[in-house]
């Protein structure tokens, strides 16, 4: 038998409903290896009533040459055969072909031959003669765990292309920087602090420096300090023992112990209450933990990046968060800039996020909408963004994107804030029109420079707390009290 000609052909057999199920889309391909006609003949038509597509060949050296033109999931090989046998096929396989699995077979079984053919890779070891369930069972378990090991490279290859550099947009100067320093990042151990405002891309970034370094195919896991109650935190890190406390029915692995060899997301670390800073640096200093109710100490493998929305040196100033793990958290800082700092990039994002949310499709945005979202001072950064462009398209469709579908926020904005006047239109203009919208833009800007403190915006601005209320009256904006967050609201 040849791993061409008549064994191409498929014998035409009723399909067990199981066996029809599992493969109506894939059908998966064994090799059979095994220098007696007999075996060849009995495997093949075993594995063809399952559903299978079976070649056949007498000796290793046959299933090289099979190999070479036919890709497999499967090579079922006997050991002892003539010119190449059974554990130097397996050599060749697990060199060149290393996610097709192998099952070894032989009359001649011993202990040193199983244990030798699973150091070399194999996946299963059988002694002939067997039961025909038995075969069935080990080629069934063997595709599978093939199917999820191909299916977890896959995930993990699409998972580097989502967060590559090129997902990270933007043609302005100020980002060309950021991807040099992320760039030059991924390729060393350091720790990392990525700073900015809430929106403008953190995790993201550091899931591109996971993915871009030699730790890509080990775990990125992710953990929002402010999101854990502070007596759960340190479980949820480092893990307990069983009976640790009250409800620790089982042992639990904590997310060091998860990211071990990979990347560990240390998100808003301000908010890391200062007994899990204490143990943090300890971990940090000494590459080990203990879990909670634990005895031995745990090495640990794990880059950490941290990102904060805070200021995080004034924390230290303020004595909020403790210094020496601030210097060792931020061997590294990568500062984000808000979108208002980017405007240039906003074209680039627009359209980036309506290919995302339409695929397919072709929407266009007029240049009154695009002026819109170049002129509004968006402080929910990209996050915010692409909320607003998933507004539009499910309000305005997949054809055009106008402004009755933009955020009433957005329409009273009046687009001439951060233009200057050059020269005088020869129509003229309306001066107090003018003067107000500049005036209206700089306090929009100011308020949310200072989070929507109005007193702080005041002192921004150089002006008294009575004036900034008066002109934000003025222009609708309506907010109560002197250190109370503005409503940023106005009327169309």
């Amino acid at each position: 038998m040849s791993c061409r000609g008549e064994e191409q052909k498929r014998i035409v057999i009723p399909l067990k409903k199981s066996a029809m199920e599992n493969r109506q889309e894939n059908q998966h391909r064994i090799l059979v290896v095994d220098d007696e006609e007999s075996m060849r003949e009995f495997l093949c038509i075993l594995l063809k009533r399952d559903g299978y597509l079976v070649d056949a060949v007498s000796d290793g050296q046959q299933a090289v040459a099979c190999l070479k033109e036919q890709n497999y999931d499967l090579i079922i090989s006997d050991i002892k055969m003539p010119r190449l046998d059974g554990f130097g096929l397996l050599d060749h396989v697990k060199e060149r072909f290393a996610s097709t699995a192998m099952i070894m077979i032989t009359a001649f079984s011993t202990a040193e031959q199983a244990v030798d053919a699973m150091k070399k890779g194999a996946y299963d070891y059988i002694t002939k003669p067997f039961k025909n369930e038995e075969i069935r069972l080990v080629v069934e378990n063997a595709l599978e765990r093939m199917d999820l090991r191909r299916e977890n490279l896959q995930l993990k290859k699409e998972l580097g292309q989502r967060f590559s550099f090129a997902n990270i947009i933007g043609k302005s100067k100020v980002m060309q920087g950021v991807y040099d320093l992320i760039e030059k990042v991924s390729a060393s151990k350091v720790n990392v602090l990525i700073t900015g405002e809430s929106g403008t891309g953190k995790e993201l970034v550091a899931r591109a420096i996971h993915y871009n370094s030699d730790r890509h195919d080990r775990p990125f896991v992710a953990i929002y300090c402010g999101a854990i109650p502070e007596n759960l935190l340190e479980s949820e890190l480092f893990g307990h023992e069983k009976g640790a406390f009250t409800g620790a029915v089982q042992q639990k692995q904590g997310l060091f112990e998860v990211a071990d060899g990979g990347t560990l997301f240390l998100d808003e670390i301000a908010e890391l209450p200062p007994m899990m800073q204490v143990k943090l640096l300890r971990v940090i200093q000494e590459h080990e933990f203990r879990k909670v109710g634990g005895t031995r100490d745990l090495k640990v493998d794990v880059r950490l990046v941290a990102a904060t929305n805070k200021d995080l040196a004034q924390a230290v100033t303020e004595d909020q968060f403790r210094e020496d793990l601030y210097y060792r958290l931020n061997v590294i800082q990568v500062g984000l800039p808000p979108l208002r700092d980017r405007r240039e990039d906003i074209p680039l994002l627009v359209s980036h996020f309506l290919q995302k949310l339409t695929p397919g499709f072709s929407t266009t945005i007029p240049d009154g909408v695009m002026r819109r979202f170049l002129d509004y001072h968006w402080p929910g950064n990209i996050r915010e963004l692409e909320n607003t462009v998933e507004r539009c398209v499910v309000l305005g469709g997949k054809g055009e994107i106008t402004e009755d579908s933009l955020p009433p926020h957005m329409l009273c904005i009046s687009g001439t804030g951060d233009q200057q006047l050059t020269e005088l239109p020869e129509e003229g203009l309306d001066l107090d029109d003018y003067l107000g919208a500049i005036e209206k833009d700089i306090l929009l800007k100011a308020l949310d420079r200072t989070g929507g403190v109005r007193k702080r915006a005041a002192e921004l601005l150089h002006i008294t707390f009575r004036s900034i209320r008066y002109r934000l009256a003025k222009f609708g904006i309506e907010a109560e009290g002197g250190d109370e967050r503005s409503g940023l609201g106005c009327d169309k």
